[in-house]
């Protein structure tokens, strides 16, 4: 694999920017952004390896976003088991009354999820 990609949005040599101008004299042009792989750390799968900045990747996506949609459809939903834990414990809460913030005790509900 190379060390650079070019940006993957096809607009984005048309985006006026200094970043972008390339020649000499009157013989300039406006490039695509050369991006550095693994610029933002080598894990993998990252975005940011064919994208140069968030306007690029989002002029992609609203041109391409229905196409890549369609590549690779869901037919059906996805399920992951939980285990979901209720714990009550007792806690204060303030009331605003003529005498000012006053504390009042109540029980309270914290829910977690957790994997199987």
């Amino acid at each position: 694999m190379s060390e650079y990609n070019w940006c993957h949005n096809p607009d984005c040599h048309k985006i006026e920017t200094q970043s972008r101008v390339r020649g000499t004299g009157d013989n300039k042009v406006l490039r695509t952004v050369k991006i550095k792989v693994g610029r933002y750390g080598n894990y993998q799968p990252n975005i940011w390896n064919y994208f140069c900045n968030n306007n690029c990747l989002f002029q992609f996506l609203n041109k391409f976003g229905q196409e890549i949609a369609n590549t690779y459809p869901v037919k059906q939903p996805s399920e992951t088991p939980i285990k979901v834990k209720k714990v009550k414990y007792d806690t204060q809460r303030y009331q605003y009354t003529d005498n000012g913030y006053q504390p009042y005790d109540v029980i309270a509900t914290r829910t977690t999820i957790e994997s199987k």
